[in-house]
């Protein structure tokens, strides 16, 4: 999503925000106060097919929001691939939003800048109580043992799709439960201009997504105990390799995939054109695109063999979208009446449904609704086989230089380079110099 400069970026913009916590940021010109907040900034994460479907989701329930206590909400959908930057150049500026989604892996990262609103027992009183939320989203929310960061509002799981059709064209009666499977299925799918397998190449952070799973299956976790990081261990550059060769050695995904970013994997697939795509929560993007239910199945992740689970049969980071109120906004209890709201069992029930993801809201989760098969994998995942992503205050940094470490590699597999255990050891050095600096 970033370039490599923004690596330097990230380390400054982090550094700036540290030393200017008490510029949180909010709408100091809005004419609202904290006895009379009249008026709230919203910046919200895409979470739909595209911004402007966002918008139309969002819309009807912010009206909602306005009529019930008399709070108007400016909305602005952030696209993902700038969506750090944003909340990092807000942090050290203090010209930021009121509430605001986050990515859960970035909790520990913004956290550190001191600039959000600590969830602290009293403040999680104010929305319900902290018992109302699944241990697993809150853990995810920022750094074990401080007040949390962020409250949870989407949860996820990565799950594998695949088109019913290609695989019944194909001749494959069942989804690959293990990496050898899905290689030879995509082998077999990947002819007349058609590919087994899509991918974001393009996409910083779910670069890091695939490769930390991976790693995991490698034991492999990208920083010790001590929070160094550990990005050229074997096990690191064989889940690197591994995912690179999707392109590089089996040759299941295109080319062009390289340059991914804005989720064009997924219209690949709704169109025919890929069989499979590793994603988050896809549905609400493939009704969008005119896909019907039938038309596609779910299924785990892959593991190297067995059935997924922990420790080396991973396979999901621990996925979601939080919540985060600026410390310093001025429109404080308005804030936080807002985010009651959208936490709010109802509100859970129906957005989640709506996006395809999981309520962290215990009450909204024990939904039927959220029993459907692709959900089920979701629930699943979530509750048996994924894991968080390092909660270091650097993880961010991580995303952008293991990241693009990684889009780096794939733009060499696309133009047709030789991607060698050397070559991805080499690409994570230098990413691991820049954590360094």
């Amino acid at each position: 999503m970033r370039h490599l400069r923004a690596a330097a970026a990230v380390t400054l913009a982090m550094s700036v925000a540290v030393g200017v916590t008490g510029c949180g940021g909010g709408t100091s010109s809005s004419g609202s106060s904290n006895a009379s907040p009249k008026t709230l900034t919203y910046w919200a994460s895409n979470q739909g097919p595209s911004i402007e479907a966002d918008k139309k989701i969002l819309t009807p329930e912010l009206k909602k929001f306005e009529k019930e206590t008399g709070i108007k909400v400016k909305l602005e959908v952030v696209p993902w691939a700038d969506l750090l930057n944003r909340i990092l150049a807000a942090t050290a500026s203090g010209q930021g939003p009121d509430v605001l989604n986050i990515g859960n892996t970035w909790s520990a990262s913004l956290q550190a800048t001191g600039a959000l609103l600590p969830w602290d027992d009293k403040n999680f009183e104010t929305i319900g109580g902290r018992d109302r939320f699944v241990d697993s989203a809150v853990a995810s929310a920022g750094k074990e043992g401080e007040p949390p960061a962020a409250v949870p509002l989407y949860s996820l799981a990565y799950a594998l799709y695949y088109n019913k059709a290609m695989f019944a064209e194909a001749g494959i009666t069942a989804p690959p439960a293990t990496w050898d499977e899905l290689v030879a299925d995509g082998k077999k799918l990947s002819k007349d201009g058609k590919w087994g397998l899509g991918a974001e190449g393009g996409n910083l952070s779910n670069n890091i997504h695939q490769v930390f799973v991976l790693g995991q299956q490698h034991e492999a976790d990208f920083f010790d105990g001590s929070g160094k990081a550990t990005f050229t261990s074997d096990g690191a550059v064989a889940a690197v390799k591994q995912y690179i060769d999707l392109m590089a050695k089996d040759k299941i995904i295109a080319p062009g995939n390289a340059e991914y970013a804005q989720n064009q994997s997924l219209t690949d697939f709704a169109k025919g054109r890929t069989a499979m795509v590793l994603w988050q929560a896809a549905a609400s993007t493939f009704a969008a695109q005119g896909m019907k239910p039938e038309d596609w199945g779910v299924t785990p992740v892959p593991v190297a063999s067995g059935a997924p689970g922990a420790g080396r049969n991973t396979n999901s980071m621990v996925a979601g979208i939080n919540m985060a109120v600026f410390k310093n906004t001025k429109n404080i209890d308005g804030a936080k009446k807002f985010v009651k709201f959208m936490t709010s069992d109802e509100e859970q029930k129906l957005l989640n449904k709506t996006y395809g993801s999981i309520p962290p809201v215990k009450a909204a989760q024990a939904d039927a609704a959220f029993a459907a098969p692709d959900l089920k994998v979701l629930r699943d995942t979530l509750a048996t086989s994924a894991a968080p992503l390092p909660q270091v205050p650097n993880e961010s940094l991580f995303e952008t230089a293991v990241g693009t470490a990684v889009k780096e590699l794939w733009a060499e597999a696309a133009a047709g380079k030789p991607i060698t255990t050397e070559t991805v050891k080499a690409r994570l050095e230098k990413a691991q110099q820049t954590m360094q600096q």
